[in-house]
């Protein structure tokens, strides 16, 4: 099977270590991948004045497929982030973080499995921001007809392939009634399309306070979750603390050309360096990318080989998840964990 390239970004803190982990998982499910490594981030802004340089954005473009580790953006100064930056300048439309319990790390609020699509290049994150008068600051929320349509019918496509049964739209168009109102609105014409075209998924919205607090009693009553870009990134957040934390939470980032697989956490520079991150989210994010791949069998080794080690002696995890061991040690024994699993037509 010829080798596939995907462009590498190891991002900046604890970037590298995961990343380079994940790598080592992917190699270790025979996934024949021709890695191009290209700069992101801070350090890349330190090196070149620019977070997001043209060659990474050109190789992306190229080869269709990125494995991103975090990047660190300043807080409320310095470069514009990277990320948000990506979304915009390869469309990424679709921001999709699967929260799913890891076996053998359940939590107090049982066996989770619900999937967060976001909409992922405008809302408050278009960056739209003015000083209209000594102390008085406007951010623009953007929401867009074409936008919203695109997500909305992403998210039904999504549930339909992944034989789900429920989307929930999540907005605040009781207050913001223009522009959670066009969101809502187009998330219900995607409904009456899927159910036109013979789709089996139904459709119901929640208000995103009421969401979050309905998340933390009864999670599982919710499928599909369909957010605007703000919500969808804080609602993922609070979703990935109910299976234990954001060293668990994959993510895939998709347009109609790319695609960009990474984990929903941060770059922790707290503990950049001290080889006690967790790499199950990146590593996680890597079987992702195996599926969009059209590997799917690599997929199933991936999520079942951590699955062996999760339930298995607690030592061997980081300290996140109670244990003693390192990025390194963890990934190692996912690496035995994926060797030992049969392999798949």
């Amino acid at each position: 099977m010829s080798a596939t390239q995907v462009v590498f970004l190891a991002g900046d803190g604890i970037g590298p270590e995961v990343t380079e982990a994940a790598r080592r998982v992917l190699e270790a499910a025979d996934v024949a991948i021709d890695w191009i490594e290209k700069p992101l981030g801070l350090g890349a802004f330190e090196a070149c004045g620019n977070a997001l340089p043209e060659e990474t954005v050109a190789a992306i473009k190229a080869c269709g497929v990125a494995l991103k580790g975090p990047s660190t953006t300043p807080i409320g100064g310095g470069h514009v982030s990277a990320n948000v930056r990506l979304r915009q300048e390869l469309s990424l439309f679709a921001n999709v973080r699967p929260v799913k319990t890891v076996p053998g790390l359940e939590t107090s609020h049982g066996a989770i499995d619900l999937v967060i699509v976001r909409e992922n290049t405008e809302d408050l994150y278009a960056g739209l921001e003015h000083e209209i008068a000594p102390g008085v600051v406007t951010s623009i929320k953007v929401i867009t007809e074409v936008a919203s349509r695109k997500i909305s019918e992403f998210a039904f496509d999504y549930a339909t392939r992944w034989g789900r049964s429920a989307v929930t739209a999540v907005h605040k168009a009781n207050i913001m009634k223009k522009a959670d109102g066009l969101f809502l609105d187009c998330a219900q014409r995607a409904a009456d399309r899927s159910t036109a075209a013979g789709g089996s998924v139904s459709f119901n919205d929640v208000l995103v306070d009421a969401l979050c607090m309905q998340l933390v009693t009864d999670p599982s009553r919710f499928d599909v979750l369909l957010l605007e870009n703000l919500y969808g990134d804080i609602v993922s957040d609070l979703a990935a603390g109910l299976i234990g934390g954001l060293g668990l939470a994959p993510g895939g980032n998709y347009g109609d050309d790319c695609a960009v697989f990474e984990a929903i956490h941060g770059s922790a520079p707290d503990i950049a360096g001290q080889g006690i991150a967790n790499p199950i989210a990146m590593i996680l994010s890597g079987a992702m990318m195996c599926h969009h791949l059209g590997r799917p069998d690599a997929y199933t080794r991936i999520r079942r080989g951590v699955a062996s080690v999760t339930r298995g002696d607690r030592a061997v995890l980081t300290p996140d998840l109670g244990g003693k061991g390192s990025t390194t040690s963890l990934a190692d024994a996912i690496i035995e964990g994926v060797r030992a699993q049969p392999a798949l037509a």
